[in-house]
């Protein structure tokens, strides 16, 4: 049992050894202010505002398919907000500015804790969603929702991994949700 927690802690100590490598990398590479900018402004698109409108607009003007995906959408984030908040306050996972010494982020974020990105997870439970009933808005759908997980990390708000599990949480439960709706 002893060896078995050890072969874990090692694992978990050489991917955050990763991810580390990873981030400092990428904020290496960010030294343009225009950057910086662009990744605000594509940040704020997935503050979550335009979620209730977007689905709203297809409910109203999109017939049945329309409906279809305001009901999957709202039902990913019943059951995404929940568990996005119990991984959160449940791993504590700091911020990058937190557990990096002298490090300062583009952005003062909404809470302390960076793991997974709520920004991601939105992003791609929408972009799911929006491609289980528009498939051919997948390439930009994904676009969008992988070039937000990116500005976070730019920004210096999460570590990739948070992006990715961001991304596969909001993936995941999109098209959890979508199965359950289309039965």
């Amino acid at each position: 049992m002893d060896k078995a927690r050890t072969h874990i802690s090692t694992l978990l100590i050489g991917i955050h050894n990763l991810d580390v490598t990873l981030f400092l990398w990428m904020m290496k590479r960010k030294h343009l202010a225009l950057w910086a900018k662009l990744c605000r402004a594509l940040s704020h698109t997935a503050d979550g505002y335009g979620y209730p409108v977007l689905a709203l607009c297809l409910w109203l003007w999109g017939g049945i398919q329309g409906t279809l995906f305001a009901l999957t959408l709202a039902l990913t984030f019943v059951l995404e907000r929940p568990l996005y908040l119990l991984l959160k306050r449940g791993l504590k996972r700091n911020r990058p500015a937190a557990a990096l010494p002298d490090f300062k982020s583009f952005i003062i974020p909404s809470d302390q804790f960076s793991f997974p990105s709520g920004h991601t997870s939105g992003a791609f439970a929408t972009a799911t969603t929006l491609v289980l009933f528009y498939p051919q808005v997948a390439p930009l759908a994904y676009a969008w929702a992988s070039l937000v997980g990116l500005s976070r990390v730019t920004l210096g708000v999460h570590f990739p991994t948070d992006t990715l599990a961001g991304a596969t949480m909001g993936t995941s439960l999109a098209a959890l949700a979508g199965v359950w709706i289309m039965q």
